[in-house]
C-alpha cells in the first residue's frame, strides 16, 4: 500500500549520498515547520483519500479498531514525526496474512511485520559495510565475512524486536470466506537499531575482538 515509508534508514551509497540526504533534510525541516494544525489538515485529507480507495477494494478496519480513516491519519502523522538529529522517528513496516480465521491471520501478519522492520534495518548494516570497504575503513575480507554474518541476522533482529506499535489493522472476506488481515506497524528507529546492535554483537563476539572494535567503529556502536 501507498501510506507508508518503506525503507526510512536505507542509505545510498556514493557521491548521492550527501545530495538527496540533503533534500530529505530540507523537506523535513519544512515539515517541522509546518503547525500542528496544517499537519493534521494534510494527513486528514490523505486518510480520507486512502480511505476511500482501500473501502472500494473491499477492505474495512478491524473489529473495535477505530474507523479507517483514523487509522490512516495516525500513520500520516506518525510518518511525519523526526528526532533531533531529523531522522524518522519511526520505522514503518506493513505486511498481508490470509488464514481461516482472523486472529490466525492477525497474528501471522505482526510475525511478518517484524521481519519486514528487520528487514529494513539488515539492509541499512549492509550499506554501512559497502561503504566502509570504499573508504576503506574495513578490508574487503573482513567485509564478506561481516555480510555474510548480517545476512544471516534478519531472525535474530526480528526476535530482538520488542513491542511494535499497530498502526492500521484492515481486513477483507475473501470468496473461499477465508480472512485477509494487513497491518501496518511502528518501531521506534532508535530501538530497532539497538536490537540490530545487540543481535549483531552475539555473532561478532564468535569472529574475535579486533573485528568486533572495527565494526563498533564503522556502524557509529
Amino acid at each position: 500500500m501507498k501510506i507508508l515509508l518503506a525503507a526510512v534508514l536505507m542509505g545510498i551509497s556514493g557521491s548521492a549520498t550527501a545530495q538527496v540526504t540533503k533534500e530529505q533534510l530540507k523537506e523535513r525541516m519544512e515539515l517541522r515547520a509546518l503547525s500542528k494544525a496544517e499537519l493534521n489538515e494534510k494527513a486528514t485529507k490523505a486518510a480520507r483519500k486512502e480511505a476511500k480507495r482501500l473501502e472500494g477494494e473491499g477492505w474495512q478496519a478491524a473489529p473495535g479498531a477505530l474507523p479507517l480513516e483514523k487509522q490512516l491519519d495516525r500513520s500520516y502523522m506518525m510518518q511525519q514525526e523526526f528526532d533531533e538529529d531529523m531522522f524518522p522517528k519511526y520505522l514503518m513496516g506493513e505486511a498481508m496474512s490470509v488464514g481461516k480465521n482472523y486472529d490466525a491471520a492477525k497474528m501471522q501478519a505482526q510475525e511478518l511485520a517484524k521481519l519486514s522492520l528487520a528487514g529494513q534495518i539488515q539492509t541499512e548494516v549492509t550499506t554501512l559495510i559497502e561503504q566502509s570497504v570504499a573508504n576503506n575503513q574495513l578490508a574487503a575480507e573482513e567485509a564478506e565475512s561481516v555480510a555474510k554474518m548480517v545476512a544471516e541476522s534478519k531472525s535474530l533482529i526480528s526476535q530482538r524486536i520488542g513491542r511494535i506499535i499497530p498502526v492500521v489493522e484492515v481486513y477483507r472476506t475473501l470468496q473461499n470466506k477465508n480472512k485477509e488481515v494487513r497491518v501496518y506497524v511502528a518501531y521506534n528507529a532508535k530501538m530497532a537499531k539497538a536490537a540490530a546492535k545487540n543481535a549483531i554483537r552475539e555473532d561478532l563476539e564468535k569472529q574475535g575482538e579486533e573485528l568486533k572494535k572495527k565494526l563498533d567503529e564503522v556502524l557509529g556502536w
